[in-house]
């Protein structure tokens, strides 16, 4: 009989990378799984759950840009159009900001989605405005600008458009080859120096991938979207990231080197990231999929972090130390000396921007 509370997860959740709706309570909300999530229940009672579908709600803010001052981050504003990810990245750092709305960073995280259709008007006026002043935006910094609901939204797209037009640079990161349902747009865009594309390749075992990123491309379609880039003449960028020890860090050198055999000339790499929520459903997750070898990838990760699971103050929680690290960087530096290629950032034109036209008036120049 199981105990009063939550009861234990014996098997994965088909096709979710989070595998229970973990709640937060960092800001006061109440504690919805003190008795035990509703899904834990429902295996319980009724085998294992059904499958989990997707909502999207529309939501219509007055800004699109988000303006950073962080010392960590090579860009200071990006675009978020969407809210939560279809993708389901286990370990990904966007989770927490659902809290904020009283939402599981775990399974409502991939479930209850949220996307902003009137992105590209609300940027027009904010480029329209005589104090702005260009710099590269960043997409997909948060979730995903190519997640499944991009294909019926087409937000990024329409943002792409008004950059294009308006000559504005931008950066876009994202899993999914679904990038390259914008290619004539990137490729004009290259031609004027106004954009760089960085995806991300996690591991090459497409099983392994089904477990950690259940519903991004496959690793094969990720390289092969990075070669079709850069055949295009699109600038690229293969990050090979997270890297988690003892799981995908073996891949690391096989993934520049394939990317390299694409024509990709520019490779970085992330550490794993485990800041609030996202920890104990990592943890979680490593229980249920890789429970033999859970113990050693926390301590890694642990000794790399100054002995917490995740460092969060500035300057160093993009930067592990530790004999771990220092190996990852050694390994990482000789894969891409090997490959040919660069460490150098893609730098983006922003000489050419031009304010776009609102309210119908035709520009005259």
């Amino acid at each position: 009989m199981e105990s009063a509370g939550k009861p234990a997860i014996k098997s994965s959740i088909h096709g979710r990378g989070a595998q229970s709706g973990a709640a937060s309570t960092r800001f006061g909300l109440s504690e919805r799984e003190a008795d035990g999530d509703w899904r834990d229940y429902m295996a319980l009672l009724d085998g294992p759950p059904v499958k989990l579908r997707t909502h999207v709600t529309e939501e219509h803010p007055r800004s699109i840009i988000s303006f950073n001052t962080s010392p960590d981050l090579p860009f200071d504003r990006s675009i978020n159009a969407y809210r939560g990810c279809e993708h389901g990245c286990v370990y990904c750092y966007a989770r927490p900001t659902h809290a904020y709305h009283d939402l599981s960073p775990g399974l409502d995280f991939e479930t209850q989605l949220y996307a902003k259709p009137n992105a590209a008007e609300i940027l027009r006026a904010t480029l329209a405005k005589p104090r702005y002043r260009p710099a590269p935006i960043a997409m997909g910094t948060n979730t995903d600008r190519y997640q499944p609901i991009e294909r019926h939204y087409r937000i990024t797209r329409d943002v792409l458009k008004l950059c294009l037009e308006a000559r504005h640079p931008v950066t876009i990161t994202t899993k999914s080859d679904r990038v390259l349902d914008d290619l004539d747009l990137l490729e004009e865009m290259a031609r004027h120096g106004l954009v760089a594309v960085a995806i991300s390749v996690t591991s090459l075992d497409p099983k392994l991938s089904s477990k950690l990123e259940p519903r991004a491309a496959s690793p094969a379609k990720r390289l092969a979207a990075l070669g079709k880039l850069v055949q295009a003449g699109v600038p690229t960028h293969c990050s090979v990231s997270p890297i988690i020890p003892a799981i995908t860090d073996e891949f690391m050198e096989e993934i520049v080197e394939r990317a390299g055999a694409f024509g990709v000339r520019s490779a970085g790499w992330i550490p794993l990231r485990l800041p609030h929520e996202v920890s104990p459903l990592f943890r979680e997750w490593l229980d249920v999929h890789f429970p033999e070898r859970a113990s050693k990838v926390m301590s890694i990760v642990r000794s790399i972090r100054g002995g917490r699971d995740n460092d969060p103050d500035f300057f160093s929680r993009m930067k592990p130390q530790g004999v771990w690290a220092e190996l990852f960087r050694a390994r990482f530096r000789l894969a891409r000396k090997r490959a040919g290629m660069e460490r150098g950032r893609i730098e983006l034109d922003c000489s050419g921007f031009r304010r776009p036209e609102t309210g119908g008036q035709l520009r005259l120049l």
